[in-house]
C-alpha cells in the first residue's frame, strides 16, 4: 500500500452556496484526488494522510493529520495564485456561458484555454508547496480546483 498519499480531503467552505457547475467540479476533484493522489508532507512520515484545507486571511492552510495521529499544518500565502485564479474563473464563464448557447466551435477553443490556465495553476501549486509537500502534477491540478472552489465569492 502507498503510504504518501491522501486518505480523506476536506474543505472549510463557511457554508458558502455555490452554483451547480462549481459543485460539480468540487465533486470531480475530491473523487479524482481521493482515487489517485500523491502527497507527502515533509515534515511527517508515515501516511496516509487525513487533510483539511481552508483559506483564512489570505492564506492557504493544510492541516494534516497522520494515521499515527502526528499533526502538522501548512500556511501557505494565497497571493501567488490570485492571477491565475481570476483567470481560471474568467474563462470557466466563458466556457459555461458557450455551453448554454450551444455552441461548440467556441467551446473547444475555450476548453483548450481552460485547460492551458488550469496547468498553470496547477504548476503554481506545486511551486507554492516546495519545500513542505510533495506532491505530483494529477494531485496539483485537483488541489488547484479545490483551492479555486474555496476562492468563490
Amino acid at each position: 500500500m502507498i503510504t504518501e498519499r491522501m486518505l480523506s480531503i476536506t474543505l472549510d467552505e463557511g457554508g458558502k452556496k455555490r452554483s451547480m457547475e462549481a459543485e460539480h467540479e468540487k465533486t470531480v476533484a475530491l473523487t479524482d484526488l481521493l482515487h489517485n493522489n500523491s502527497f507527502e508532507p515533509l515534515c511527517m512520515k508515515g501516511g496516509p494522510y487525513d487533510v483539511h484545507v481552508s483559506i483564512h486571511d489570505g492564506r492557504l492552510i493544510f492541516d494534516i493529520t497522520s494515521q499515527s495521529s502526528e499533526t502538522a499544518r501548512a500556511v501557505l500565502p494565497v497571493a501567488p495564485l490570485k492571477r491565475v485564479i481570476q483567470d481560471y474563473f474568467l474563462i470557466c464563464e466563458s466556457y459555461y456561458a458557450a455551453l448554454k448557447e450551444n455552441k461548440p466551435h467556441k467551446l473547444e477553443a475555450i476548453d483548450m484555454g481552460r485547460r492551458g490556465i488550469h496547468n498553470e495553476g496547477s504548476e503554481a501549486v506545486q511551486t507554492l508547496l516546495t519545500g513542505r509537500i510533495k506532491i505530483d502534477s494529477h494531485t496539483a491540478r485537483r488541489l488547484f480546483t479545490l483551492i479555486c472552489v474555496l476562492q468563490m465569492k
